[in-house]
């Protein structure tokens, strides 16, 4: 799929929210395009406040939390926060088995991640 998105992104204010297209992040290449997508916000596109919806996922290979930990460092290093939101328990207990569960910040939606930043979803 090469020139096809894998990511939803739409900005609130100063935040930007990713939501993922496929219910299955596992193929190497689909978490090779994550994965640039995802350092394109931070190293190019200098965004700082990112929230990661994965409501929608419910598969994730080792790989795609390795970018997610890159991510997470690459974030670090322009002083930048990356939330995660809408994560299954299933998926949750991997964070916390491997010990990822200390480098993230977890919200049970959208919006309560973006209460965390000082944005409300109304009015």
């Amino acid at each position: 799929m090469p020139g096809t998105s894998q990511l939803l992104i739409h900005p609130i204010r100063d935040v930007t929210i990713v939501n993922f297209r496929d219910a299955s992040i596992l193929d190497a290449l689909q978490v090779q395009q994550i994965g640039e997508e995802l350092f394109e916000l931070v190293d190019v596109k200098d965004r700082r406040k990112l929230i990661l919806d994965f409501s929608e996922v419910k598969f994730l290979s080792s790989s795609a939390l390795g970018v997610l930990v890159t991510l997470r460092k690459k974030s670090d290093a322009i002083k930048g926060q990356v939330l995660l939101c809408g994560m299954r328990p299933e998926l949750r207990k991997i964070f916390k088995i491997t010990n990822l569960e200390k480098l993230f910040q977890f919200f049970d939606n959208e919006e309560r991640a973006l209460n965390s930043l000082g944005l409300s979803t109304a009015g």
